[in-house]
C-alpha cells in the first residue's frame, strides 16, 4: 500500500474578521483573505470564519461561502429559521453580488458576458473545468473599471448570475486574463504578480429575512 500524501495545511491567518453590520437576526462581515469559510477535516485546519464567529455568536451559521483566498462581504444567519429564509434567496438567485478583481493583461472589451458551464475536474480535486457536456450553467457579467500599465493589468467588476465553485477564476482564465495571485488557474507569471488572490467581494444585496427591507451591504476593496 502506498503512503497517503500529506494533507494540505492552510497557513495561519492573522487578520481579524471585521463586523460590518449586526442585528438580532444576521451579521454582515468582511472576511480576510487566506481564511477558510468552514473548518477543514484536519485538526490543523480548524481556524475558519465559522469557528471564530461561534466563539461570540454560538448560533451563527454561514449562508454562503467565499474561497479561502477571496476576501470580502459574507452574510451570516443567527438562527436556523433565518438561515433557511436566506438560503432560499440564494437558491432563487434574488441576491446580487459584486466582486472586484485584478486581471492579468488588458481585457479588450469594456464589458461583456461570460457563459461557460462548469463541472468538477475529477480526479484533480479541488479543480473545476469548463464542460459543455456535463457542466452546470455558469454566467458572469463583467465591466472594466480601469487598465493599468507597468505592469499591464485590468481592474474589473464581476457580477456573477450563478455561484459555481471557482466560477470567477475559471471565467477569467477563459477570457485569457486570469486573476492575479490565483494558485489554481493562473499562469506562473500572473500568479507571482500578487501576494494574494486579487479577488474581493465588494457588495451583497438581499432582502432582510424578517423586515423584508432590501439591503445593499458594501465592503470596500483593499487593493
Amino acid at each position: 500500500m502506498q503512503p497517503q500524501a500529506d494533507p494540505f495545511i492552510v497557513p495561519a491567518c492573522h487578520e481579524q474578521i471585521k463586523l460590518l453590520y449586526q442585528d438580532e437576526h444576521i451579521l454582515l462581515i468582511n472576511k480576510p483573505a487566506r481564511l477558510l469559510s468552514l473548518s477543514g477535516k484536519h485538526p490543523l485546519n480548524k481556524d475558519s470564519v465559522h469557528y471564530r464567529l461561534v466563539q461570540d455568536f454560538p448560533t451563527a451559521t454561514l449562508v454562503h461561502r467565499l474561497d479561502f483566498g477571496t476576501s470580502g462581504i459574507m452574510l451570516v444567519a443567527l438562527n436556523k429559521e433565518v438561515n433557511g429564509l436566506l438560503t432560499k434567496q440564494f437558491q432563487a438567485r434574488s441576491t446580487n453580488k459584486t466582486y472586484t478583481a485584478l486581471l492579468y493583461g488588458h481585457v479588450p472589451k469594456d464589458e461583456g458576458f461570460i457563459d461557460y458551464p462548469l463541472a468538477k475536474d475529477r480526479p484533480n480535486f479541488p479543480l473545476q473545468k469548463i464542460c459543455h457536456e456535463e457542466g452546470k450553467s455558469a454566467l458572469t457579467n463583467y465591466q472594466v473599471v480601469e487598465k493599468l500599465v507597468s505592469p499591464n493589468i485590468t481592474r474589473v467588476i464581476f457580477k456573477p448570475v450563478s455561484g459555481r465553485t471557482h466560477q470567477l477564476r475559471i471565467h477569467s482564465q477563459a477570457l485569457g486574463h486570469p486573476i492575479l495571485g490565483c494558485d489554481l488557474y493562473a499562469s506562473d507569471e500572473a500568479f507571482f504578480m500578487a501576494d494574494r488572490l486579487m479577488l474581493h467581494a465588494t457588495s451583497l444585496e438581499f432582502d432582510h429575512p424578517v423586515s423584508g427591507e432590501r439591503i445593499n451591504g458594501p465592503c470596500p476593496c483593499p487593493f
